[in-house]
């Protein structure tokens, strides 16, 4: 499977939108090989517009469309909080990834630098990198600071969306 980014936050796509919805990453369907678009922000989860098999959601998100793209998601989500200068981040991506791969359809990862987006990095007080969290419907549930190998990633994921209470307010996806 791979993915690649297409688009830029700045320019709008051909159907006029601009932001996040314009963003969208290529993703090759592991079940079919048909290649995808998938939107860095969109209601419910991927699926392969050929054989309808969920597809890893990975996308990037900076203090303009974080509430977008993260905190409105349908699927809980992973946030890689990190920086270009930071080799531990560089070494981590990778097992994040895959852990979005083999997560499919059951989380989203969104990929932040911290560089690029200060208001989330002071609002998550962020001291070191990479710091990841896990929020369910908007709402933190798990953080931790460090690379760790994607066995290990994975089951801090699975052990925190276990232990997640879900949403309050199922109307509103709040707390």
């Amino acid at each position: 499977m791979s993915t690649s980014q297409e688009g830029r936050n700045d320019r709008p796509a051909r159907n006029g939108t601009t932001g996040a919805q314009a963003r969208v990453r290529t993703v090759v369907c592991a079940n079919c090989g048909r290649t995808n678009r998938v939107p860095a922000a969109a209601d419910g989860s991927p699926r392969c517009g050929n054989c309808r098999a969920p597809l890893p959601w990975i996308a990037e998100a900076g203090d303009a469309d974080f509430g977008e793209v993260a905190e409105q998601a349908s699927l809980p989500v992973l946030v890689d909080l990190w920086a270009t200068w930071c080799g531990p981040c560089r070494m981590v991506s990778p097992a994040l990834e895959q852990v979005a791969e083999d997560l499919v359809g059951r989380i989203k990862l969104v990929k932040v630098d911290i560089d690029k987006s200060p208001a989330l990095a002071r609002r998550f007080e962020v001291q070191a990198v990479p710091t990841l969290l896990i929020l369910d419907h908007g709402r933190p549930v798990a953080r931790q600071t460090g690379a760790a190998p994607a066995n290990a990633l994975r089951q801090w994921v699975n052990e925190s969306l276990s232990t997640s209470p879900g949403p309050a307010d199922p109307a509103t996806r709040r707390p």
